[in-house]
């Protein structure tokens, strides 16, 4: 894996700087990345946590460059909550992804996320933006988040926590979806990028077999899942703690959001059916 140094301005190419925040944790691995693209008026993905030191080390990589714009993939409090103490300082706008997605029943959303967020322009899938050498086009990629998006420049491809670099992404209803996040995996594979730049973990240099490789696990869990559930184990947490025996048990909470994602789906499908937190294969 490469060096990752948390709060040293990386370039990582001519128009590509990087700035790890220091906020390491088994949901965050080493921290979030900020990428700052373009020799200068640069873009800035996701400028991170509401963390003074990490918001000043950003302010002094960008100040002899100047901001065009400050772009978040998604609205999780390790990736935008920054944008608002980088804007006030630059004046640059918010772009990307949409705020909080509402609902009959409310925000369908969690703790985790930025409920301050609000963007000065939400972008749809396809469109542009442009800054002095630069564009970054916006690809819709829900599932880890209902507002997610990635971000494609030069041959390269920013993908927030859709793809990252050192675990799966969790997929948290009632936000996150596994139907739509497996059909965003397809979408990837239809495209030309081959190198992800994730904001946690390192860079995914053969990113089209890194995500067969998501998509296979994927459908690996779901046919664990159906066995469990074949098997008379139909509650939630016994499949996690079968299932995820190996995992650091801080992520189990987060393994049985997953697992309750992958359930979904599959009852969409008319393979399982719940009554009372119990799940079957359904008749």
């Amino acid at each position: 894996m490469d060096a990752l140094p948390t709060g040293t301005i990386e370039r990582l190419g001519p128009a590509l700087r990087r700035l790890l925040a220091p906020n390491p944790s088994p949901f965050t691995y080493t921290g979030t990345q900020t990428y700052l693209v373009g020799a200068r008026d640069v873009a800035v993905i996701d400028p991170g946590p509401d963390d003074p030191g990490h918001v000043e080390r950003l302010l002094a990589a960008v100040a002899p460059l100047g901001v065009a714009a400050i772009v978040c993939t998604h609205t999780h409090r390790d990736h935008s909550p920054a944008s608002r103490a980088l804007q006030a300082a630059t004046g640059a706008p918010i772009v990307g992804c949409a705020p909080l997605v509402l609902d009959d029943e409310g925000p369908r959303a969690d703790e985790a996320f930025d409920r301050d967020y609000r963007p000065d322009r939400i972008l749809a899938d396809g469109e542009r933006i442009e800054g002095d050498g630069w564009t970054l086009e916006a690809v819709a990629t829900p599932g880890h988040t209902s507002n997610h998006l990635c971000f494609a420049w030069d041959g390269a491809l920013f993908s927030g926590d859709h793809v990252m670099g050192w675990s799966t992404s969790v997929v948290a209803p009632p936000d996150g979806d596994m139907a739509a996040y497996m059909a965003s995996l397809d979408k990837l594979l239809a495209r030309p990028e081959r190198v992800y730049y994730p904001t946690h973990g390192p860079a995914i240099e053969d990113a089209h077999a890194h995500v067969r490789r998501l998509v296979a696990h994927r459908r690996e869990r779901e046919a664990q899942i159906l066995g469990r559930i074949e098997a008379g184990e139909g509650r939630i947490p016994a499949i996690v703690a079968d299932l995820y025996r190996d995992v650091d048990p801080r992520l189990h909470p987060a393994a049985e959001r997953s697992v309750l994602a992958h359930l979904i789906d599959l009852a969409a499908r008319g393979l399982v059916r719940e009554e009372g937190g119990q799940w079957t294969r359904a008749a």
